[in-house]
């Protein structure tokens, strides 16, 4: 056979090297003043930690933690297994703490960031924050929040579900619009700045239709207009439909639906009456204080009808602390806040995790300020349409 194949077919193998650690020894050594009999032991050039591990063994430790989303002593097994690394369960969390600190005031920045978007998306779940440090005398219930933006995503974690940890994550006077779904803790922010997810809302309809009579049949007609919604937007969404048409379409559909859940406030229930209509009156009457929160993504470009976002944020979050049954301190909560919030915000830039976690961990064993958090792209603008 002769010739040349200029395009040949390209079998490639990827294999790793067997990982071994790197040990630097570093000998101090000790002597006797023939004067006084003082002991004096050379001490580490300025340039040696005195820790026992790397910047990049903390930064490994911190995003196994964060990113993978393992446990302490899951952790102290990889670095065996994987790194022929043997370390006791405390130093893990030693690690941990180290970069906890490296990346506090990045988050502290970006958390500022956050509070200054057009567009937040947030929401909350129940964590465990034992009281080692004292920090829990009462043993409450801890709570994560997350607050998502288009580039950088913050975490928090509070004692507290009521609205001062809302306006701690979010900020007191809220510049943003904000979607979320509907506890009312977020009631302290202005209702012409919010859009209640339609998720949640037709979890709402569908439990109204599933309780058969009048309540069904208000359910169901709630079901209708709730897909016949969603149908325009779709069409919004792959360019079918222009957003002032879907103003039309949306006006009409949202005359009916504060149509039919005005129907169902008009049952006024007794107190301790329990009934299909009782609940789904009382539903109704808690919707309609919400109603215009509904509607604002149909004139405001950028606003999704779903918390989508924030509760994508938060799932891997709610996975880890399903394995490492929470934490049990303040500096722990810190930690699984600030690693999650440089996780999801690396992930959302398509930045490299490990590469800033060893950046910023050399930054601040040098005395130096970490790499920021924040987009160098700006946001764009929001556009508002007029309601038809």
């Amino acid at each position: 056979m002769r010739g040349k194949d200029p395009e040949p077919y390209r079998h490639q193998v990827v294999e790793l090297p067997p990982i071994e650690p790197y040990v630097e020894e570093h000998r101090l050594h000790q002597l006797e003043c023939q004067e006084c009999g003082t002991l004096t032991r050379a001490k580490l050039p300025e340039e040696v930690s005195a820790s026992g591990y790397g910047v990049r063994v903390v930064a490994i430790a911190a995003i196994l933690s964060g990113l993978y989303r393992m446990s302490e002593r899951m952790v102290q097994t990889a670095f065996q297994d994987l790194f022929g690394i043997v370390m006791a369960l405390g130093t893990v969390n030693r690690l941990r703490q180290e970069a906890s600190l490296a990346i506090a005031k990045p988050v502290e920045k970006a958390a500022k960031y956050v509070k200054e978007q057009p567009i937040i998306n947030s929401d909350e779940t129940g964590f465990t924050q034992g009281n080692a440090d004292g920090n829990n005398s009462e043993k409450r219930k801890a709570w994560l929040w997350v607050a998502v933006t288009a580039l950088v995503t913050v975490f928090r974690v509070t004692l507290s579900r009521g609205q001062e940890s809302a306006q701690l994550l979010l900020g007191t006077v809220l510049t943003a619009i904000l979607i979320t779904d509907r506890w009312n803790s977020y009631n302290c922010f202005p209702i012409n700045q919010r859009q209640i997810c339609w998720a949640h809302l037709k979890r709402d309809f569908t439990k109204i239709s599933e309780r058969g009579g009048k309540s069904g049949r208000i359910g169901e007609q709630l079901l209708k207009q709730q897909e016949l919604l969603f149908s325009y937007w779709h069409k919004v969404r792959d360019g079918t439909l222009t957003r002032e048409g879907f103003c039309q379409q949306a006006d009409q559909i949202r005359v009916q639906v504060k149509s039919l859940l005005e129907e169902a406030v008009s049952y006024k229930p007794k107190k301790g009456d329990k009934s299909a209509l009782a609940l789904t009156s009382r539903t109704s009457r808690e919707l309609l204080k919400l109603e215009p929160a509904m509607w604002l993504f149909v004139r405001v470009e950028g606003v999704e009808p779903t918390n989508n976002a924030a509760e994508q944020a938060i799932r891997p979050a709610v996975l880890w602390r399903k394995n490492s049954f929470g934490t049990q301190s303040l500096a722990g909560s810190l930690f699984v806040a600030r690693i999650m919030t440089v996780v999801m915000t690396l992930r959302s830039q398509q930045r490299n995790p490990l590469d800033y976690m060893v950046q910023a961990c050399q930054a601040y064993r040098d005395g130096k300020s970490a790499p920021s958090l924040l987009p160098k792209a700006s946001l764009a603008k929001v556009k508002l349409h007029p309601a038809a």
